[in-house]
C-alpha cells in the first residue's frame, strides 16, 4: 500500500506537467504571462479579504508589493509561437519519480525526525554568526571596490530578510555611496517607505528620478507620500504617472488601484 500511496502521489504531483506537456500549445509571451500572474494574484487577495483572512492592512500592503512587481514586469512583445513538447520533457515524465524512487530506496532515512526546536534555533544562531563576521569583515571594506560593494549589498538582503530595517538600510547606503544603481536605490528606498523613514526615502526618490524617470521609482514615491500622510501629493503623483505611460503599460491597472484606495 505504501508504494501504491508514493505512486499515485507522483502521479498527482507530476499531472499539471503531463498536462502541460500533452495538450495543444498556445501562443503566448513572457510579459502576458506575468500579467495574468500578477493579476491572479490581486483576485486572490482580494478574495482572502472577503473572507476576512485578511485585515484592511494586511491587505494594502500585499496589494502593493503585487503592484509594485507588476510595475516592474516589462512591457508586451509579440507572443511567440509555442513549439511541439520535446521528447526530453516526455521522458522526463517518466524519469523523475522513477528516478526519485531509486534514490530514496538508496540513500532516503524514512525514520528521521523532523527538525526539533533547538536545531532551528542552532541553526538560526550560525546564520546569525555568519552575519556577524560577514559586518566584521565589512568594518575595514572600501564600498568603492566591487568586493566591498557586493559585500555590503549581501549585508543588507540578509539583514532586510531577518527584519532588521535599519541595518538593512546602513548597508544599501554604504554600497549606493560610489556608485549609483537603479535596482539597489528601488530596494534602499522600499526599505525606508517599511521602516517609516518616508523622507528621507523620498529625498532619495527625487535624487534619483533626476537621471532615471523610472516608473517604479515614481509609484513608490506616491506611496511614500500616502504612508507620510500626503495622500493629495500622492494622487497628483500617480494621476501624472498614468497621464504619461503608454496605454498598453501592464502595471496600469495597479497605479489605478492604488489611486481608487486613496482616501
Amino acid at each position: 500500500m505504501t508504494w501504491l500511496a508514493l505512486g499515485l502521489l507522483a502521479a498527482l504531483i507530476l499531472s499539471p506537467l503531463a498536462w502541460a506537456a500533452l495538450r495543444p500549445p498556445r501562443a503566448r509571451g513572457r510579459a502576458e504571462t506575468d500579467l495574468a500572474l500578477f493579476r491572479s494574484q490581486l483576485a486572490e487577495l482580494d478574495a482572502q479579504r472577503a473572507e476576512g483572512r485578511l485585515d484592511e492592512t494586511a491587505h494594502r500592503a500585499a496589494t502593493l508589493e503585487v503592484q509594485r512587481r507588476l510595475i516592474a514586469a516589462p512591457a508586451p512583445e509579440a507572443a511567440l509561437p509555442a513549439d511541439r513538447p520535446s521528447p526530453v520533457l516526455l521522458a522526463a515524465l517518466v524519469l523523475v519519480p522513477v528516478t526519485g524512487v531509486l534514490l530514496y530506496l538508496d540513500r532516503g532515512h524514512p525514520g528521521m525526525p523532523s527538525a526539533t526546536l533547538t536545531e532551528r534555533r542552532e541553526a538560526a544562531a550560525a546564520d546569525d554568526l555568519i552575519i556577524l563576521r560577514l559586518r566584521e569583515r565589512l568594518r575595514t571594506a572600501d564600498p568603492a571596490t566591487e568586493s566591498g560593494r557586493q559585500g555590503f549589498i549581501l549585508l543588507g538582503n540578509a539583514e532586510r530578510a531577518r527584519g532588521r530595517l535599519a541595518e538593512a538600510s546602513a548597508a544599501y547606503s554604504r554600497a549606493l555611496e560610489n556608485r549609483f544603481d537603479l535596482g539597489l536605490a528601488i530596494r534602499f528606498v522600499e526599505v525606508e517607505i517599511e521602516r517609516g523613514e518616508t523622507e528621507n526615502a523620498l529625498a532619495w526618490i527625487d535624487r534619483s528620478l533626476v537621471t532615471e524617470p523610472d516608473p517604479r521609482l515614481r509609484f513608490l514615491k506616491g506611496l511614500a507620500l500616502v504612508r507620510a500622510g500626503r495622500p493629495e501629493e500622492a494622487r497628483a503623483t500617480w494621476q501624472a504617472l498614468l497621464a504619461e505611460a503608454p496605454a498598453d503599460a501592464p502595471w496600469r491597472p495597479a497605479v489605478q488601484q492604488s489611486l481608487d484606495g486613496l482616501p
